[in-house]
């Protein structure tokens, strides 16, 4: 017997053994990152690759097999299903700075522009005076694009621009001839998705192995930043004007590398394919790229593959392209930004002046002003009623809108229902009102905080958001009245004041998480309900277009701004469009009303809310000074938050040494000043150059923040023919004799002309300094 267990015992570990060993063998897929690349020949730099995989494996015919992508336009690097001992050994080469496994990134109008004063009506605005942004080609990554789009005529539109070397990938209904003089160019990238699902059935699946848009999200972004003028567009009889993108003559070319999977599942982005995707803009030629994605916390350092945005973008930056990325959708929680590199510019989203006002009307004559998007027939005065036992103290939840399938039918049906939410997620008003009106109700009255996103309900079903106050009173008139009745109108849209312009809840606030002292996000833009095209698998029977919300709609709002600044500076870097837009952007919404933060409570927006402020077109075309940086800046970033030199040789191609001791990120030429441990004093320099009349002088003007000394050297700025940039130094110190939580104010260069402004935002933190000393 014993010898029997013990034989037993012996094929278990074998078993177990030999699972182990073919479960370390599976071959995954990785990311082999070499850095720039060392040729110009991309043929050459594809070879070298194959033959770094055939040392590994053995033969070409495997390294064949083995390659996802080849990396050879932007930087040097491929994709390649590998084990994990092979990427080990592999990671061992010199010539190598990282290998990580493949993994995902998440997704992050008719109104936009004329907001932001930029009205084509206006024939001497930044708009008009540069032809609308024609030349500019803006590079989109994303869930591709539905070409037959009227966004993306091509009417009145001249020849592709000449320094385009793309093209117009087919596929599955997808051809050449869908691409025009507007959509110049469209190309997708699977392989990297395709070998981590390979469960995934093409034929079966929804979506399009094309560039085409199955989800609709990219053709929606795309349009948003440079779609052609579509006249009398309306969304379900609201926000009806004419349609167009921030630069409607701006050619758009989408690289798809994001990819349905299903209802559940939604969309996923794999980082080799996004890496492929920016390799060949890169090579195409593209002026902007705009994409409306990203990770999640906590976040990757810039040279971790794992942020292969940042990676890609250094390369794309480096190049002269400026590379616009969402700040992602998990606000108002602080910390939560993401796509922070300083070569990244990084948007937050507003709301905008517009408001889709319900009434509701109670029996009692009392009138409440919800928000939907309800257009269909007035309810004419209808039993009201809030789904609780009022014998039971104990139930509190039947009238939780996420509950409301525990009550029976009869309770809500021929009535309007008033339910409470603490939810963020819109799905769950949207499944309340299928419950209501599953059940036979009228309508649904929402109560929830009033900065969530707001969409219409299906089929047209009245579903009227109000806050908490609002819905506290009506509840108040159910309980103490015999027979509540209530009617509710149609929508109706409200733009200009008195509607507030608000950092939207959703929206992730600063400071960065990973480096504190660079300022994210840059700058805001609207990204509430924003009205845009989409594919026919999302239109919600809306003529092709449809309205969304997300920093994903705020990004490429950014970007049409920079492509028309773009065709007015060509010659500008990436760094001076980021100084332009956040050094004369609004700190209030255009009529000068304070922008608040919306959240748990609304406050005063700050910089971690919105960066630099909203973004003022006209301003930035003639910002007077600029904050300029290039690749020598971002490697004295590099070197200053401790990251390896020969992983930073690689990145930059050349041999890189850092100072010892290491450069302070506080001297990064950022539009902005953020101190996260202040203690006693510090002095820190920043250089500006003119870009407006040469023979310029400007004077400094500080709003420090509470309790903190700026003292700023010198005070005067003189510019002519000869002295072009200046240098200045700015000594911080602190009244605090306690830490401190971010206190805000500013640094302004004023001509009378221009006024030059950057954010101040500085953190007294005198205990942590203690305990780091002793």
């Amino acid at each position: 017997m014993r010898n029997f267990r013990s034989s037993v015992l012996v094929v278990l570990s074998l078993i177990i053994v030999l699972n182990v060993a073919r479960a370390s063998a599976k071959s995954k897929v990785h990311i082999v990152y070499l850095g720039e690349k060392q040729h110009d020949d991309p043929e050459f730099v594809t070879e070298s690759h194959h033959q770094m995989l055939s040392s590994l494996l053995g033969s070409k015919d495997d390294a064949h097999k083995s390659m996802v992508y080849s990396y050879r336009h932007g930087f040097s690097g491929f994709a390649a299903k590998l084990t994990k001992s092979q990427a080990k050994k592999i990671a061992d080469s010199p010539e190598v700075i990282h290998v990580i496994p493949d993994g995902y990134y998440e997704l992050a109008t008719t109104r936009t522009w004329d907001y932001l004063g930029l009205s084509a009506d206006n024939s001497k605005n930044l708009l008009n005076d540069k032809n609308m942004g024609d030349q500019t080609i803006i590079g989109v990554i994303d869930t591709g694009v539905w070409p037959e789009s009227e966004s993306f005529n091509d009417n009145g539109v001249g020849p592709i621009p000449s320094h385009w070397k793309g093209g117009c990938e087919p596929g599955e209904n997808f051809i050449s001839t869908n691409c025009n003089r507007k959509l110049i160019g469209a190309k997708y990238f699977i392989n990297g998705f395709l070998a981590e699902n390979q469960g995934f059935n093409t034929t079966e699946s929804p979506d399009y192995i094309s560039a085409r848009d199955f989800d609709g999200h990219g053709t929606h972004v795309a349009s948003t930043v440079g779609g052609s003028l579509v006249p009398n567009v309306s969304y379900k009889g609201l926000a009806k004007g004419t349609l167009r993108g921030g630069a409607p003559r701006a050619r758009i070319a989408m690289y798809k590398a994001c990819w349905y999977l299903n209802e559940l599942d939604g969309v996923t982005c794999s980082f080799s394919d996004i890496m492929k995707a920016i390799d060949e803009a890169i090579h195409d030629g593209v002026d902007v790229l705009s994409l409306s994605l990203g990770g999640r916390i906590p976040l990757n350092s810039e040279t971790d593959l794992r942020d292969g945005i940042a990676t890609g973008a250094f390369h794309a930056v480096s190049k002269g392209i400026v590379v616009v990325c969402a700040g992602g959708n998990a606000g108002p929680a602080s910390q939560t930004v993401v796509n922070t590199a300083p070569w990244i510019v990084t948007v937050a989203a507003t709301t905008l002046d517009r408001s889709f006002a319900t009434p509701i009307i109670l029996g009692n004559n009392q009138v409440i002003l919800g928000q939907a998007m309800y257009t269909g027939p007035e309810l004419g005065f209808t039993s009201l009623v809030y789904p609780e036992d009022p014998g039971n103290s104990y139930d509190t939840f039947s009238g939780v809108c996420e509950s409301l399938n525990l009550n029976p039918n009869h309770t809500m049906a021929g009535k309007v229902v008033l339910c409470f939410t603490t939810a963020r997620d819109y799905a769950v008003v949207s499944r309340a009102a299928s419950l209501v009106k599953a059940a036979g109700g009228l309508g649904l009255i929402i109560a929830r905080n009033p900065g969530y996103n707001l969409a219409p309900c299906s089929d047209d079903f009245p579903c009227v958001a109000i806050d908490y106050e609002l819905g506290t009173d009506i509840l108040f008139y159910i309980r103490y009245t015999g027979s509540p009745v209530v009617k509710i109108q149609p929508s109706r849209t409200l733009v200009g004041e008195p509607v507030g312009t608000k950092v939207a809840t959703f929206s992730s606030r600063g400071p960065n998480s990973i480096s504190p002292a660079i300022l994210k996000p840059d700058i805001t833009a609207p990204g509430v309900s924003i009205l845009a095209a989409t594919s026919p698998n999302k239109n919600l029977n809306a003529g092709g277009f449809v309205m969304l919300s997300g920093t994903s709609m705020a990004a490429p709002v950014i970007s049409g701004v920079i492509a028309l600044l773009k065709s007015l500076h060509p010659d500008w870097s990436p760094a001076a469009f980021r100084s332009a837009i956040v050094t004369t952007a609004w700190r209030t919404d255009p009529f000068g009303e304070q922008i608040f933060a919306e959240g748990s409570s609304q406050k005063v927006a700050d910089p971690f809310d919105y960066g630099g402020g909203l973004v003022n077109p006209e301003k930035a075309a003639e910002p007077g000074l600029i904050y300029d940086m290039g690749p020598q800046d971002y490697i004295l970033y590099l070197c200053s938050a401790g990251y390896n030199e020969s992983s930073i040789s690689l990145l930059v191609g050349k041999v890189t040494v850092c100072s010892n001791p290491k450069p302070s990120v506080l001297d990064i030429n950022l539009p902005s000043i953020t101190i996260p441990n202040l203690k006693d004093e510090v002095t820190l320099t920043r250089t500006v150059t003119n870009v407006g009349p040469v023979n310029s002088v400007y004077k400094v003007v500080v709003e420090p923040p509470l309790g903190v000394r700026v003292a700023v050297t010198p005070a005067t700025l003189v510019f002519n023919s000869k002295t072009k940039s200046v240098s200045f130094r700015v000594r911080v110190s602190t009244k605090h004799k306690i830490n401190t939580g971010y206190l805000f104010g500013s640094l302004t260069w004023t001509d009378s002309v221009h006024n030059v402004v950057i954010p101040v935002s500085v953190r007294t933190q005198i205990l942590q300094n203690y305990y780091d000393e002793n």
